[in-house]
């Protein structure tokens, strides 16, 4: 068993499709996996083995998917770093994970601190000058065109996702070959991806979502990915209409943003299938895409310790607004605070188990322990299940408010506020209160030439809700922090107000 075994057998029968567009740039499978051989080989010389830890820092380029496939080939670990990281925070997971290797693109460089991580070795850049001693092109064995797999035991980890750290230090969710393969087969096979599928790809590759969900099956399927560094709205929709890509995944946020876009600047005509996930998916934003496009987005629910593929509402045949049910060879259910399950219609956790469940967080065994108990991993979201069978997200038990005794669920506020026709984005959140301990506070971004007062937004919620659920602060903002996954960051809301 080897992930990268799916890229063998796409190149072996399929050796002339194309496997990526990457601005004027294509290429094959067969010249795909020439090149990840030439990589194994020349990482191999370089003395990293099977176990090592081999680092990525570099935006979405097509080295990325190279090293990657390289590195499961001879059976390292793969530890994929979000661009976006300062230097201590770098030297945080190299050192955590214990690196041998790193590969950065040119903007990452300047952050790796080579002389301050202990089992850091190598530093190979992959873009800037081709004549630097270690340019990625330095290392490839050009003699090498073939290099064979590693057969690896299922529970082999093949890669590191560090989660965002919002309590605390970022903890390495550790995903094994068959993590990944499970979740593979549950993509394909919920997603339908077909080998003459063109899948769009803008979403980080350092990220679950981008890495497994998209690349690695596209991979398997031998279908075709056009990729971007990031998520910039012309380039994007351009590429939509010049390569005429059949799917399209991206994060609630984005679809915010291309419903506000000018029809007449954006061609969706050639997509079938649309999905989200990675943050909640706002109804009135779904219902307003389906209206307008008449074609609904799938939503699909799950988590980096899950690999990430866990729950799906197929074209909304459950009902709108639901997680659907559980992908295959994949369970869940909902436990009270005791661990006990609880009836149709009540709250309590999430929890999931089989074989997408990560292995453990990476040298953190009590962290592991916490979170994984007899099988089911605990996700910290708030769910419930209805009659029927079919899963709800309420919210984060992070996120959730406690005001003078009541708890309060952000979500549900947001999905009321984005009814209101002047209201472009929103994010709830608690504040600390001297006297109820809590309170509720929404931060919102108006459309464009709209305007409203606070006291608007409060009546608007108080016909809604009940009063404790009402924000008692409003401020209006020219844009929300988000991540480079498009969810917004409320950690940096409370921090920054």
């Amino acid at each position: 068993m080897n992930i990268a075994k799916n890229l063998e057998q796409t190149a072996k029968f399929l050796p002339n499709k194309t496997a990526i567009i990457f601005e004027d740039l294509s290429i094959t499978y067969s010249q795909l996996d020439e090149k990840v051989n030439q990589l194994a080989s020349g990482i191999a010389q370089m003395g990293i083995e099977k176990g090592d830890r081999l680092a990525l820092f570099m935006p979405n380029i097509p080295e990325f998917i190279m090293i990657y496939f390289a590195a499961q080939k001879l059976g390292a670990i793969v530890v994929a770093l979000n661009v976006l990281l300062v230097k201590n925070e770098v030297q945080y997971i190299l050192s955590d994970c214990g690196a041998r290797i790193i590969f950065a693109g040119k903007d990452q460089a300047e952050q790796v601190p080579m002389d301050e991580v202990e089992s850091l070795e190598h530093l190979i850049l992959v873009e800037g000058d081709e004549n630097d001693s270690r340019h990625l092109n330095r290392i490839l064995d050009k003699s090498v065109h073939t290099f064979k797999a590693l057969d690896m035991d299922a529970h082999d980890p093949a890669a590191i996702l560090y989660t965002s750290g919002t309590t605390g230090f970022p903890k390495g969710a550790t995903l094994t070959h068959v993590n990944v393969l499970s979740n593979i087969s549950a993509t394909i096979y919920h997603a339908e991806i077909k080998e003459k599928d063109i899948l769009h790809l803008f979403l980080p590759l350092f990220h679950c979502f981008g890495q497994n969900f998209i690349m690695n099956s596209s991979v398997k399927r031998g279908a075709t990915l056009v990729m971007h560094k990031r998520f910039e709205p012309g380039p994007v929709v351009e590429a939509v209409r010049k390569h005429k890509v059949t799917m399209f995944f991206a994060v609630p946020t984005i679809y915010i943003y291309l419903l506000n876009m000018k029809d007449e600047d954006l061609d969706m005509s050639s997509i079938r299938y649309f999905f989200t996930a990675a943050a909640s998916m706002p109804p009135e934003v779904a219902d307003s895409w389906h209206a307008k496009y008449h074609m609904p987005i799938n939503d699909g629910y799950g988590l980096t310790e899950c690999s990430p593929f866990s729950s799906y509402n197929h074209d909304f045949k459950h009902k709108p607004g639901s997680i659907g049910h559980p992908v295959m060879n994949c369970e869940m259910k909902i436990i009270d605070e005791v661990g006990n399950p609880v009836a149709p219609g009540e709250w309590g956790e999430i929890c999931i188990k089989g074989p997408n469940v990560m292995k453990g967080y990476w040298n953190k065994p009590e962290a592991t322990a916490k979170t994984i108990v007899d099988g089911w991993l605990l996700t910290g979201d708030v769910g419930t299940q209805d009659e029927d069978g079919d899963y709800f997200i309420v919210d984060r038990v992070k996120d959730m408010i406690n005001s003078a005794g009541n708890n309060i669920y952000p979500t549900e506020i947001e999905n009321h506020l984005y009814s209101h026709p002047a209201i472009l984005e929103v994010a709830v959140f608690g504040m600390h209160d001297d006297v109820k301990g809590e309170c509720v506070k929404a931060a919102i971004v108006l459309q464009p030439g709209t305007t409203l007062e606070p006291e608007d937004i409060i009546a608007f919620c108080r016909t809604k809700m009940a009063k404790y659920k009402v924000p008692q602060q409003i401020q209006f903002v020219d844009e929300l922090p988000k991540s480079p996954t498009g969810k917004i960051l409320k950690r940096v809301l409370r921090a920054g107000v």
